[in-house]
């Protein structure tokens, strides 16, 4: 019988900080910097424990990599790795403690070092020397705990009688490009999307194009952005609830200008014609803008760009679905859900960086062909391996994630239609009736600019 021999080496940190690691991706997030949040937040212990600061703090991540299972089955995945070790064998209650005297401020301060656009090489990242991100909402779901209660509220109404669970919205801003979180905020859903926006924009860098939908045009928030140095494309409605917008100056492009905010914007009133196999459709869309030279950006190419405001329901749906896979959140109180928050945060910032990393190795890879399926998996893989853990002495930027995700990279993005309705609905009655077509259909859009009387 032939048979081979496979003998790996593992190199991780020694003694009781030993399962604290996280696979490759450890190097996006090493032991120095993990190290330097937790004594800036007074974090650290007082003595070295069965479980120090540090490796909680990697626990913390690793569950997010594995939100399907509990921190027991998470720590088995930290030490799978580590055969041959003196490793601890925590119980439940142990992992609660430990987590709760670390508390969120690390995870916190770790986000604030990590977030940024992750700059990349290809892509609509900068555009016309502005940065280009976009500005959103959404809702997570909360363990349905008395504790959590008294901050997270349920959602009350509609034909279902509402959620079952206690929600909260998190408000962030992307960078449209890499789809790496610039900043976010969360809190309860009695307060609505505009409201976090505020705090966002006032820490808005300059040098920011921002994309954002109808929900936020309005007068303070376009204020807020130009005060910060930065410029706002929104897009707003048509109707009889839209801003009131008049023509003072007719542009060769056919936008227009006129005041919104107290400010001086330029309007673009446009008809965008989708056309499948199936059909056409024709909408009528405004959007407005503080890009206010028609020379410098032209009205049909800024309709183009909109269209990347997209990327960030694009991320929200690999936090949500990806990562979450739809279940609900593990903390048990606010204070755990403020920690468990910055957590996720902080675990799709470094997949999105190792990614960026990787479709950088070839400046003619679309990051958008990167699939996050992938490095998601593959970072799983190298967690249970304990594989990458410290550096060799010769850096490798790609890495074994990298190398995964430009092996198998997704075809280049045709332009495409598809309703956003349930495919397979996990009930046996149909969702949204029976007579919904939910095939996806390849498209070709028209643009004209509504150019109107002078």
């Amino acid at each position: 019988m032939v048979q081979s021999v496979i003998t790996r080496v593992v190199r991780v940190a020694a003694g009781p900080f030993a399962p604290g690691h996280l696979g490759e991706l450890t190097q996006q997030v090493p032991f120095e910097m993990i190290d330097t949040v937790l004594a800036q937040t007074r974090c650290t212990q007082q003595r070295v424990r069965d479980l120090p600061s540090r490796v909680v703090v990697y626990l913390l991540l690793a569950g997010c990599l594995f939100a399907e299972i509990g921190y027991r089955q998470v720590w088995q995945r930290l030490i799978s790795g580590l055969d041959g070790l003196p490793v601890t064998d925590p119980s439940a209650a142990a992992l609660t403690k430990a987590r709760a005297r670390v508390g969120p401020q690390p995870l916190r301060a770790l986000f604030d070092l990590l977030r940024g656009p992750a700059a990349s090489m290809a892509g609509p990242v900068r555009w016309r020397g502005l940065l280009v991100c976009a500005i959103d909402g959404t809702t997570l779901f909360t363990a349905d705990t008395t504790a959590n209660l008294a901050r997270y509220s349920k959602q009350r109404g509609g034909r279902t009688g509402g959620s079952s669970y206690p929600m909260l919205r998190l408000v962030t801003i992307m960078a449209c490009g890499t789809r790496s979180v610039m900043d976010a905020v969360f809190g309860p859903i009695t307060s609505g999307e505009t409201t976090y926006a505020k705090d966002l924009l006032a820490r808005l860098p300059a040098g920011v194009l921002l994309l954002a939908d109808r929900n936020f045009a309005a007068g303070q928030l376009l204020n807020l952005v130009t005060g910060c140095g930065s410029h706002l494309l929104v897009r707003a409605k048509t109707g009889r609830g839209g801003p009131k917008l008049p023509v003072l100056h007719r542009l060769v492009d056919g936008s227009y200008r006129s005041m919104f905010g107290g400010q001086s914007v330029r309007v673009i009133d446009a008809e965008i014609s989708i056309k499948t196999k199936a059909g056409t459709v024709t909408g009528v869309y405004r959007l407005i803008t503080t890009l206010l030279d028609p020379d410098a950006y032209p009205a049909t190419t800024i309709l183009r760009l909109y269209h990347e405001r997209w990327e960030i329901e694009t991320a929200y749906l690999e936090i949500k679905s990806s990562i979450l896979d739809g279940r609900v959140l593990r903390a048990r109180t606010p204070t755990g859900v403020d920690q468990e928050i910055h957590a996720l945060l902080v675990t799709y910032q470094i997949l999105r960086t190792a990614m960026t990393d990787a479709t950088n190795s070839d400046t003619s890879t679309d990051p958008d062909r990167a699939s996050f399926t992938i490095a998601l998996h593959a970072a799983r893989d190298q967690v249970i391996q304990a594989a990458g853990v410290i550096a060799d002495t010769v850096i490798d930027l790609i890495g074994k994630i990298g190398r995964l995700v430009l092996d198998d990279l997704l075809p280049a993005r045709r332009l495409r239609v598809n309703a956003r309705t349930v495919k397979r609905a996990i009930s046996k009655y149909n969702a949204r009736g029976p007579n919904i077509d939910r095939r996806t259909y390849q498209a070709t859009i028209s643009l004209t600019i509504l150019a109107g009387p002078p």
